[in-house]
């Protein structure tokens, strides 16, 4: 029987990608961990062993508390959250039945510098138009919600990231980039391992509206449209990756829910209605 504080692999599921989802920390033992380095899309790892000293950062916060099988380290670190002032869950049945669902699980080799811990730096070029708000945005919806981006000249995004360890994308010769016919989105969805069907819907998408070819997908041309827009209405590229934000969680959702959803205008009546 379900605990009373805990949550379903199926609606974890349906929260991660949305401004809704939890803060979901993996707070498997060290052996775990290593004979088992995957990561549920948006957690990261944090000992339980060192919950008192960490568990007040996350006051006032959802969080889900996610161990091997859903069983003492999960419940003690929730019930530890719960005590500093947190809303705490544990994921039922843990890791465990996250992969017996066959739901996607990121391998930690994939993440920069394989870091487990989260709040990543990434650098790309300045002036963003669909790539360079488009992975920012998959980025902190599905690997790293603590994740910072820097936005520089063009001819520094390398050196940049070597003197501040950040992991450049979207240019030319860096592994985060284009892959023949796929854009940078593509290669992260790949990477990252995130095949979530409503994703790879995106995925073609960002593909059609940054390779020029509109034609792929039908809502391309409109994704175009919006993306130049905002990058005309903003000459922040922080404020515009804030904006774009929105602009992505509304294709995901669209995407996940409603691509069968048609709209028309239909007359309700009203006095001057002919008969």
């Amino acid at each position: 029987m379900a605990s009373f504080n805990s949550i379903s692999t199926d609606k974890l599921a349906k929260l991660l990608g949305t401004e809704k989802a939890p803060v979901i920390i993996d707070v498997r033992d060290d052996d775990d961990f290593a004979a088992d380095p995957y990561l549920v899309p948006a957690s990261f790892h944090r000992s339980h062993a060192g919950v008192r000293q960490w568990a007040e950062l996350y006051r006032g916060q959802h969080v889900v508390a996610l161990c091997q099988h859903g069983g003492k380290l999960s419940e003690g670190v929730a019930a530890w959250m719960r005590h500093a002032g947190g809303t705490a869950e544990i994921l039922e049945g843990g890791i465990d039945a996250w992969r017996e669902a066959e739901l996607p699980l990121v391998p930690v080799a994939s993440l920069p510098n394989a870091d487990p811990s989260g709040g990543s730096v990434w650098v790309t070029r300045s002036r963003p138009k669909i790539d360079r708000i488009a992975c920012p945005w998959l980025i902190r919806r599905f690997i790293d919600p603590r994740a910072t981006f820097l936005y520089v000249t063009a001819a520094e995004v390398e050196a940049v990231g070597e003197r501040f360890g950040a992991t450049p994308f979207d240019i030319e010769g860096v592994f985060w980039s284009h892959r023949g016919e796929d854009c940078t989105f593509d290669t992260m969805v790949k990477e990252f391992r995130l095949s979530f069907p409503a994703l790879e819907h995106v995925a073609r998408i960002v593909r059609a509206a940054d390779t020029d070819r509109c034609d792929l997908e039908p809502e391309a041309a409109g994704l175009l449209a919006v993306s130049l827009g905002l990058s005309r209405m903003y000459s922040d590229d922080l404020e515009q990756l804030e904006a774009g934000m929105t602009l992505y969680d509304a294709l995901y959702r669209w995407a996940r829910d409603a691509t069968q959803e048609k709209h028309d205008w239909v007359s309700h009546g009203g006095k001057g209605k002919r008969t």
